[in-house]
């Protein structure tokens, strides 16, 4: 994962740990964003970090920080439903942006929007993200705003990292 510090981290949820992805994890990470229907484009395995039942070693959750110019995207983030619940995904999310090196933003529907809030996210439009991301996040807007349905953009509001 770029910019992710290879050593696996231990979480904050009991039996899970989370470590940088590699090629072997691929299948299941396709597997898991093609169920939840999410963009399967621009996977590739450097992005991604997995969470991981320690006793199995079964990915129970993986995400990624996609790289653009001058910011960064939380992207493909999926928790197995059994492992739901349970601050898989906050832990997560808050892994990932600490891995970040530029601003990170994210676009989610709107159903997703609070629990992006209490990990540290706040909303903005999507003209007000940093180029050329903005204009990846207005096409979605448009998209899904023409199809009736709602969709989030947000940027990480715990920035460590000032706008360029």
């Amino acid at each position: 994962m770029m910019g992710v510090n290879t050593m696996e981290a231990k979480m904050s949820v009991p039996e899970v740990r989370i470590r940088a992805a590699t090629p072997e994890d691929m299948p299941v990470i396709r597997a898991m964003v093609w169920r939840e229907r999410l963009d399967p484009t621009q996977l590739h395995w450097r992005h991604f970090c997995v969470a991981e039942d320690e006793r199995t070693g079964a990915i129970v959750a993986c995400g990624q920080l996609r790289p653009f110019w001058r910011a960064q995207e939380l992207g493909s983030l999926v928790v197995e439903p059994a492992w739901r619940g349970r601050g898989v995904g906050q832990a997560m999310v808050r892994y990932l942006a600490a891995c970040a090196t530029r601003p990170l933003f994210l676009e989610c529907a709107e159903s997703l929007a609070s629990f992006y809030a209490q990990c540290g996210f706040e909303r903005v439009a999507p003209w007000r993200v940093t180029f050329p991301l903005n204009i990846k996040f207005m096409l979605s807007w448009l998209v899904v705003h023409l199809l009736g349905k709602r969709l989030a953009v947000m940027r990480y509001a715990r920035e460590k990292y000032p706008l360029e």
